[in-house]
């Protein structure tokens, strides 16, 4: 099993990516997007979301970062994809499932999902402007209103010469609300023949199971419930036979990891923005480890960057009492 780390805007950035993929259990990551609109963005753009550029295009951890791109314009968004693979990406991932309203208004996103031949010629575009041995993935969701389109889309970005596809088992009118659909996913793959992974709206081994039932895919990319349960990739590896020995991250392993995320997140976040960084992952955490609750309590008035960095050294150090 392939188990990939969803890219989420203003929350799974590189700085959660390096802790994640320290925990296990993940193969590869896929960058939040860089919007592309009329422009070649200078390397500097593409360092700032993807620093791990700067590291053969891979985490501390030595797991694989691809760089995802998002926007309407096939020849633009080819050139941004040649200056990426220049910089040393192991693949370029294309955005055509983002719900937002900012970026679906301009046509970027899920709203590409109404016009399959666009499409098309994208991922068609992008993979003539890379070398041929290098990846061209894509995400999408199911589609804009309805899912009426959904194989159509499909098919439409395997003919452009996409060599994988993560398929979000929602529409964009369904933004993150469960259900996901994971069955409308099989209706997918039993139409093309590249490599297909699920998401949506998996949380837990058992949300996995089922999901890989219902879809009939072999492959995962894990979102939210991997920053709620950073165990969850072994877990779901180890239910499936597959962990290699590794176990499962409980919360003796999260806590100093929350004091390396934030020695990550002081050397690139600016400085008002640091102790909402750490406040944002522990109400992650408290949702699947009930310990985090009481470390969440004490921080979440907390904006002095002395006073976190305080907490979590003594979270780290597992005097609870400190906390």
């Amino acid at each position: 099993m392939t188990i990939l780390l969803a890219p989420m805007e203003g929350l799974l950035d590189f700085a959660l990516r390096d802790v994640l993929t320290r925990v296990g259990g993940v193969d590869r990551c896929v960058s939040e997007f860089i919007h592309v609109t009329d422009a070649l963005l200078p390397e500097r753009v593409f360092l700032r979301v993807v620093p791990e550029l700067a590291n053969a295009g891979r985490t501390p951890a030595g797991v694989p970062v691809r760089p995802q791109l998002l926007g309407s314009d096939p020849a633009c968004l080819a050139d941004n994809a040649g200056r990426v693979g220049e910089m040393g990406t192991t693949g370029v991932d294309l955005n055509f499932g983002c719900p937002a309203k900012v970026v679906n208004r301009h046509g970027g996103g899920a709203a590409l999902l109404q016009d399959p031949e666009l499409l098309h010629r994208i991922v068609a575009a992008v993979r003539r402007a890379v070398p041929p041995e290098m990846p061209v993935s894509a995400k999408m969701r199911l589609g804009f209103l309805d899912d009426a389109r959904a194989v159509d889309c499909a098919l439409a970005l395997q003919a452009g010469g996409a060599t994988e596809l993560v398929v979000h088992a929602r529409t964009k009118a369904h933004g993150y609300k469960p259900p996901a659909y994971w069955e409308r996913i099989a209706d997918i793959r039993a139409a093309v023949q590249i490599p297909l992974v699920a998401n949506g709206e998996i949380w837990t081994v058992a949300d996995a199971q089922r999901c890989r039932e219902a879809s009939g895919c072999h492959d995962l990319m894990l979102g939210r419930g991997m920053v709620a349960d950073p165990g969850l990739a072994l877990a779901v590896l180890a239910a499936d036979g597959n962990a290699s020995g590794r176990t499962p991250a409980g919360w003796d392993e999260l806590r100093p990891l929350l004091r390396v995320f934030w020695g990550i997140v002081c050397t690139k976040v600016e400085p008002r923005a640091r102790a909402g960084r750490v406040k944002q992952w522990l109400n992650y955490l408290r949702k699947r480890h009930p310990e985090a609750e009481q470390a969440y309590q004490q921080m979440k008035t907390v904006n002095d960057s002395r006073e976190i960095e305080r907490l979590l050294d003594a979270l780290a150090q597992g005097d609870q009492a400190r906390v």
